[in-house]
């Protein structure tokens, strides 16, 4: 009888993947964790509002800024070139649209080289 080589029980599982019965099980299980992690947005404080509009002011297009964010329930960081847009109240970044309000904390990391 010839030696069979143990399967890892992560490769084991793999076969099986085809075959679950309850499909959409584990999307189910990621959104309620999901929404079990949401939190409130907090006001924030004179201080700390005076900090991020300094910061905005210096913002030019085409700046590389780190950005911290609440976004439906959640906190979420972005890093990429920066636009602002004073009249909508927000900052593009790359894609993404990051209302002035929901900013918890801004940092410019780099401006582009001048000619």
């Amino acid at each position: 009888m010839a030696d069979r080589v143990k399967m890892s029980r992560q490769d084991r599982a793999k076969q099986f993947a085809p075959f679950d019965a309850l499909k959409g099980l584990h999307e189910a299980i990621k959104l309620k964790e999901f929404e079990h992690e949401m939190i409130s947005k907090n006001e924030m404080s004179e201080d700390e509002i005076k900090i991020i509009s300094a910061e905005l002011s210096k913002i030019e297009k085409g700046d590389k800024v780190w950005v911290k964010f609440f976004r439906d329930g959640h906190i979420v960081v972005l890093e990429g070139d920066a636009q602002i847009d004073v009249f909508e109240q927000v900052l593009k970044v790359g894609a993404f649209i990051v209302y002035f309000d929901d900013i918890k904390e801004i940092k410019i990391l780099e401006k582009p080289q001048k000619i």
